[in-house]
């Protein structure tokens, strides 16, 4: 039998006036999340009442009214001891897992699924939920096909009432008995289900007088009595021949001859079913029927101290019902001999004193732990819509009528449980069930085994008899249990549970509950942060990792997706300075309270970046900062790229539709986003062109690579990945500023190559676009063939596929004369390009060339043939030329990166110190 109290529910009746509320829907949880608190003055269960008597009644039913005989006959009472064992050592593993988060804190209303969906989050609250939902759904069903026997057998042509006139028999008369008792416990659910509560405590008691009268009988009926084979079981009389009307099993009194007759096992076909049996469907059918443990949980909101109740209740409780479940079976097997054990469900009533006794309990407790068990699932349903873990799929079980009865969630459960009801046989539905419980109890243990290998500072139960090695022991048995019963249910049920846990990890709504997956994500993480060793880096594993300084997001959204792409699996952060005097901040921390809005921006943008804020008097001095302390462990950026420094006005990235993805849940609207994202003009700027410059001498100082991103407010990569054109990414690794080194391949040109190749590998961008390397030559000097040929070797070497497009670039050399150092290529120079295959590494980076030996006239005619050659463009990457340690020069290195770049499509000037490529294996 089972309990409605609360969301979730595994269990049993109510016991006491205060619980009408919860039957009807109005439960302590609702209260709270109304905004009020549980009254002291409404906590009036004791242990008795509030868990110990649930528990009790919830395991009381099908299995000692109707299935007692049935599992000593098949398995022997040898056998039943060691199911019964093995039943409750599985059931006391996971009570301690119960008894763990019920002493783990305080406690509200809101019976199971409340307490562990708000103890580990709503990924195991949900899939527990959701699986406790259907093992509700089926043990209703397998309930009501109980009741539906015990009618039969009592009322049907020749049960012990019903004679030679009774009610008809067959599949479907016993499918339309129980879709009655199922449309009953419908219309009962719909009114309110206080029409039975009131008599909860005279069901208890007869519940307890019928199961007492079973044992008393067998010590004062010490004659032999014979008792008939139900008509129903076809397989006994189309075999036997029958000389009256009926076959008859024998109750002999106890007996050791007929304790001997049933001591081992005997396994032969159901009659109900006519499918031979085994161990492990006994053991289904057996532990279908002490499912109960959480009812005394699932009153969790009632009792006066909960945290002491829940473990003493529920302990004492299966403890009471395992000594009784020996003691009946004992008996039974030493006083009814084996024919009558295996081929009569309902022969309890035929060896009472008074068998109406055995019948009103056999009855009144099956009816009515199906009614609470479908009560108990409409209100799970109910609460899975309420925390909205599925979102719109479940969104019509919310509605409940005025006095909080769910009556959606109600029609929902009634018609699983009367699909359920085709099954048929008792004994195929309890293995279904036993399945959903048995995985319900292993992912239970599952999530207290994950708070405790969590290390979870605050997870500090006071149950003192838990430990991850009983939670461990529990998911073992379990398991074990769950395949052996059925390998295919339970193969199919565990992918289901795997796929739901994943979706609900990925899509459940942000809650505040917290969550047990990012507690073992931190524990995980913080474990392999440190085995990663800096000390260990090698130039073979080398990925990027990228700080993007970030001054206004609101103009630079399509840069941060292209950086996102860019990445490659390696680290990416957002970088923000906010510049101001700490010491003049009045109240709180300013980067505290932004952080909030960067972290809804990550989300609303769909990359998988970090957000790194800071406050220092400027923003070079914050730059040093995330520089130094960004990342962490090993995991420290390698690369900075910064935007570019002109006087074009931002662009506002918001109004672009494509920037902003789909995202189900966030913490922040994106209209709040938006919001505290202020456009803003060039007059905005924090730090004049020389304090840029000298930004950018920094990050080289601090040994990082430097990229500058100008245009990229052009790059429309939507179109990109829709189009069925085309697109090049086009890599000039050639100092245009020098144009004397054209041919020596540095750590620069290295890089630059790298990071082409890098983003042509990237999903969006591999399927759309062609890599172009272009070879920068003047035909009147240089040997075109041999120069071709080393590109092409590097590249090879490389390993990097790309088309090579060679260039003359003597029209834009004759504008610095021919007389000019930086004209001279000089064999010299092409002999040190790129020597060391075996390991990849480069020539030494070039001295750097005076920007005011560049003539204005030539730096225009390298702009006007890049923007020539980059016809069909979606990125290219050029060399970004040292700046100048001259703080005079400063403005005019500006400007020449200006001219150099007007009028491209979006460009990255790309800056490399450290070895990024190897050839070596």
């Amino acid at each position: 039998m089972g309990t409605i109290f609360g969301p979730n529910d595994d269990s049993a009746p109510l016991v006491s006036k205060r619980i009408l509320r919860k039957l009807s829907g109005i439960t302590n949880a609702e209260n709270e999340e109304a905004g009020g608190a549980v009254p002291a003055s409404s906590r009036t269960l004791s242990t008795f009442s509030g868990v110990f008597c649930p528990v009790v009644l919830s395991m009381f039913s099908v299995l000692l009214f109707l299935r007692i005989g049935f599992v000593v006959g098949q398995a022997g009472i040898l056998e039943t001891i060691g199911l019964f064992l093995l039943s409750y050592f599985i059931l006391g593993l996971t009570v301690l897992s119960i008894c763990a988060i019920s002493t783990n804190g305080a406690i509200e209303g809101g019976g199971c699924y409340f307490m562990i969906s708000r103890a580990l989050g709503p990924e195991f609250g949900g899939s527990i939920g959701t699986l406790f939902f259907f093992a509700n759904v089926f043990s209703s069903a397998l309930y009501t096909t109980g009741c539906v026997e015990g009618l039969i057998d009592n009322f049907g042509v020749g049960g012990y009432l019903g004679e030679d006139k009774g009610l008809p028999e067959g599949r479907w008369w016993a499918f339309l008995y129980g879709s009655c008792i199922v449309a009953i416990n419908c219309l009962v659910c719909l009114i309110g289900a206080r029409l039975f509560a009131r008599m909860s405590v005279g069901i208890l008691a007869v519940v307890m007088v019928s199961a007492l009268s079973v044992i008393i009988s067998v010590f004062v009926l010490n004659s032999e009595i014979l008792v008939s084979i139900p008509k129903t079981n076809m397989l006994v009389y189309n075999e036997t021949t029958v000389d009256g009307p009926y076959i008859n099993g024998s109750y002999t009194g106890l007996s050791t001859i007929t304790m001997r007759g049933n001591l081992y096992s005997n396994y032969t076909k159901d009659y109900t079913t006519n499918k031979q049996l085994s161990f492990a469907v006994v053991f289904a059918v057996l532990f279908s029927g002490v499912t109960g443990i959480m009812a005394g949980a699932n009153m969790s909101g009632d009792l006066k101290d909960p945290s002491k109740a829940i473990p003493r209740g529920t302990i004492s409780a299966i403890t009471f019902t395992f000594v009784t479940y020996i003691i009946v079976s004992c008996l039974v097997a030493a006083s009814c001999d084996n024919f009558l054990l295996k081929n009569s469900f309902g022969f309890l009533p035929d060896i009472n004193l008074w068998p109406p006794f055995v019948i009103t309990g056999t009855l009144i407790a099956t009816y009515f732990a199906s009614l609470v068990k479908m009560i108990g699932s409409s209100r799970i349903l109910h609460a899975l819509a309420k925390d909205n873990i599925y979102g719109i799929l479940l969104s019509p079980a919310t509605k409940a009528t005025l006095g909080g009865n769910p009556w959606v969630a109600v029609l929902a459960s009634w018609i699983l449980v009367w699909m359920v009801l085709l099954i048929g046989s008792l004994n195929e539905i309890a293995e279904l069930t036993s399945i959903f419980f048995l995985l319900s109890y292993f992912c239970t243990n599952l999530a207290t085994l994950a708070l405790e290998l969590a290390s979870a500072p605050n997870f500090r139960p006071t149950f003192k008899l838990f430990s991850w090695h009983t939670s461990l022991l529990g998911c073992a048995g379990t398991l074990v249990m769950m395949f052996f019963i059925n390998f295919i249910y339970a193969s199919i049920s565990i992918i289901l549970f795997i796929i739901l846990f994943m979706i609900l990890h990925y899509r459940a709504p942000l809650e505040s509950w917290g969550s047990i997956s990012q507690a073992l994500m931190f524990h995980q993480v913080r474990k392999y942060l440190l085995l990663l060793d800096s000390r260990k880096d090698h130039v073979k594993f080398w990925r990027p990792n990228m700080l993007l300084m970030v001054a206004n997001p609101r103009s630079c959204c399509e840069l941060i997706h292209f950086v996102n792409d860019l990445k490659k699996g390696g680290l990416f952060l957002l970088g923000h300075v906010k510049v101001g005097q700490y010491q003049e901040v009045t109240s709180g921390d300013p980067c505290l309270d932004e952080m909030p809005y960067w972290l809804g921006l990550v989300d609303h943008l769909r990359v998988k970046a970090f957000t790194e804020l800071t406050m220092a008097p400027s923003v070079r001095e914050g730059m040093w900062q995330l520089i130094r302390i960004g990342g962490l462990g090993a995991m420290k950026p390698n690369t900075i790229i910064l935007g570019f420094y002109d006087n074009m006005l931002p662009q506002d990235s918001f109004q672009k539709k494509e920037i902003f993805k789909e995202v189900k849940y966030a913490n922040l609207e994106l209209k709040e986003v938006r919001t505290k994202f202020l456009s803003r003009s060039t007059s905005d700027r924090q730090m004049n062109p020389s304090e840029y410059v000298l930004l950018m001498k920094d990050c080289i100082k601090m040994g990082k690579n430097l990229c500058l991103a100008r245009n990229f407010h052009l790059l429309d990569k939507e179109k990109i990945i829709k189009s069925s054109e085309t697109y090049y990414i086009d890599a000039w690794p050639v100092n245009f500023t020098a144009p004397h080194t054209r041919m020596d391949y540095n750590t620069t040109c290295l890089f630059l190559l790298q990071l082409a190749c890098v983003l042509k590998m990237t999903n969006n961008w591999k399927k759309r676009t062609c890599l172009r390397v272009f070879l920068c030559i003047d035909p009147r000097q240089d040997d075109t063939m041999r120069l071709q040929y080393r590109l092409e070797q590097l590249l090879q070497l490389l390993r990097i596929s790309a088309s090579i497009h060679l260039v003359a670039i003597d029209n834009c050399l004759q504008y610095l004369g021919s007389d000019s150092a930086l004209v001279q290529s000089g064999t010299e120079s092409q002999e040190t390009a790129y020597s060391d295959g075996a390991t990849g590494a480069p020539t030494q980076q070039q001295a750097v060339t005076s920007p005011k030996d560049l003539p204005q006239n030539y730096l225009q005619a390298v702009n006007q043939l890049l923007v020539d050659k980059m016809q069909g463009t979606a990125v290219c990457f050029l060399y970004l030329p040292e700046p100048p340690s001259d703080s005079t020069e400063h403005m005019r290195y500006l400007q020449q990166l200006q001219i150099l770049t007007d009028g491209l499509p979006p460009t990255m000037l790309v800056y490399g110190q450290s070895l990024v490529t190897s050839t070596a294996l």
